[in-house]
């Protein structure tokens, strides 16, 4: 049997958040904290990013470990939230099993377009330069502290961890999802910020237009990861959103 290392907090309706490539559970933390005092069971699973076969580190594999992971809790009618490569396995998994989804939650989600730091990480020896790309991520360099950016380094420092961030990275640029966006028909919440610099606002406007019955809301001031740098303010839209959700239910 397969081992799962996840946090599950809270009890209620699931939401399973999905981090990105970069990211960890711990970007989630304002997120879990939330929600999980407010009758939702919070769950994030640890994409198996460095754990797979080379061949087998796509977006569409970690789209079929969701699914595993979603049947060995034993969960119905999730709501997803993803960011950056955690949106593109949550929509993958949407457009395949649309009645395991109550809505999706998409900020700064890969599936359109992406900026990246390069195919080859030039430099990557260089931990200015690596602290500065990591700043990049954000509109607030400061939320770019030490510890997120000595994992930054040490990832694109570790030959294995390269070559699978390569790979990934690459997987989600061939695996556009343009044409599938229009059979989602799950209710989709897009909440960007308006200075993402690896998926600009013009990819928001993109995915609203594409997803049938999707809203986009923005936070000013803010890069690719909304939930980080302005977990209050994501955390308002969001329930919010979700409270008018139930209400149709």
């Amino acid at each position: 049997m397969k081992s799962y290392n996840y946090i599950d907090k809270g009890q209620g309706q699931v939401i399973i958040l999905l981090h990105g490539l970069m990211g960890g559970l711990s970007n989630f933390k304002d997120v879990t904290d939330f929600f999980s005092d407010k009758g939702y069971n919070v769950v994030i699973p640890e994409l198996p990013i460095y754990d797979l076969p080379i061949k087998e580190t796509t977006v569409t594999v970690f789209s079929d470990f969701l699914e595993d992971f979603i049947k060995y809790k034993n969960f119905k009618n999730v709501i997803l939230l993803g960011n950056s490569l955690g949106g593109h396995v949550g929509l993958i998994y949407s457009n395949k099993h649309p009645n395991s989804v109550k809505s999706l939650v998409l900020t700064g989600s890969s599936g359109l377009y992406e900026n990246s730091m390069g195919e080859s990480y030039p430099k990557r020896e260089n931990y200015d330069y690596i602290k500065r790309k990591t700043q990049e991520v954000f509109y607030n360099p400061k939320v770019a502290t030490k510890e997120i950016v000595d994992e930054v380094f040490e990832t694109v420092n570790n030959r294995d961890k390269l070559v699978r961030t390569l790979a990934i990275a690459k997987s989600a640029i061939r695996h556009n999802m343009a044409k599938e966006l229009p059979n989602i028909k799950t209710p989709t919440l897009l909440i960007w910020g308006e200075n993402d610099l690896v998926t600009p606002p013009e990819v928001a406007y993109e995915f609203n237009s594409l997803l049938p019955n999707s809203k986009l809301k923005w936070i000013k001031k803010c890069g690719h990861a909304p939930m980080m740098e302005h977990p209050h303010e994501f955390n308002k839209i969001l329930i919010n959103w979700l409270s008018k959700k139930s209400d149709l239910v």
